[in-house]
């Protein structure tokens, strides 16, 4: 399969490059800091490019499958508009390169996931997490509508712990405290999800 992978030099994004390239994918990336990537060179086509610009993630996105989007703020709690706009680049861009199916990274608490979450995560959500993840929002109701074969992916707290390899997935999971899930289980549904059409205009909440 044929992917396009934004947000691949991040901590997420760069284990779901990982996992493509062992899978046979053909991958290409979208990336500010294509030298981030150096080492990955011969065996993944890095263009220069923001997500946020259309013109950009259009020309990464002509010829795709599938869009995989792991674009984060690192341990920022700012969004400054890059979910919104992002996701407008990305809605343009598939209709304009005829691309269908979008995989994207978002967080549980997010939009409807809130009703969901345990006292723990809406305290944290009302507060260090408000402005990012109502950017998510905004960002995701724009995806809802756009007419793609979307899958949204709601993970809880993320570590940098090793993948398990076995992890909890569904529309909806009942929550206790604040759990965690690790970067690499993510990434590893991610990829899966590209591969498949269960997922396809679902959420898929994701934790240990």
């Amino acid at each position: 399969m044929k992917l396009l992978i934004l947000g691949a030099t991040g901590p997420t994004g760069r284990h779901v490059v990982d996992l493509a390239l062992q899978s046979g994918d053909t991958v290409t990336v979208l990336a500010r800091r294509p030298e981030a990537l150096h080492e990955l060179a011969g065996r993944v086509t890095v263009m220069a490019g923001d997500a946020t610009s259309p013109d950009d993630v259009a020309k990464a996105m002509t010829g795709q499958d599938v869009v995989i989007s792991a674009l984060g703020r690192s341990t920022s709690v700012r969004a400054d508009d890059l979910f919104t706009r992002a996701a407008a680049a990305v809605i343009g861009a598939a209709k304009q390169a005829d691309v269908s199916r979008l995989v994207w990274l978002s967080s549980f608490g997010v939009g409807d996931t809130y009703r969901s979450a345990s006292v723990a995560q809406k305290a944290m959500y009302r507060t260090f997490l408000r402005n990012i993840y109502a950017n998510k929002e905004i960002s995701e109701k724009a995806i809802r509508s756009s007419g793609l074969d979307w899958t949204l992916v709601y993970p809880t707290m993320l570590t940098k712990d090793p993948a398990k390899g076995t992890y909890r997935v569904g529309d909806r999971l009942p929550m206790k405290g604040n759990p965690t899930i690790s970067r690499a289980d993510v990434a590893d549904f991610l990829h899966k999800a590209a591969h498949s059409p269960e997922w396809i205009h679902r959420d898929a909440v994701i934790s240990d």
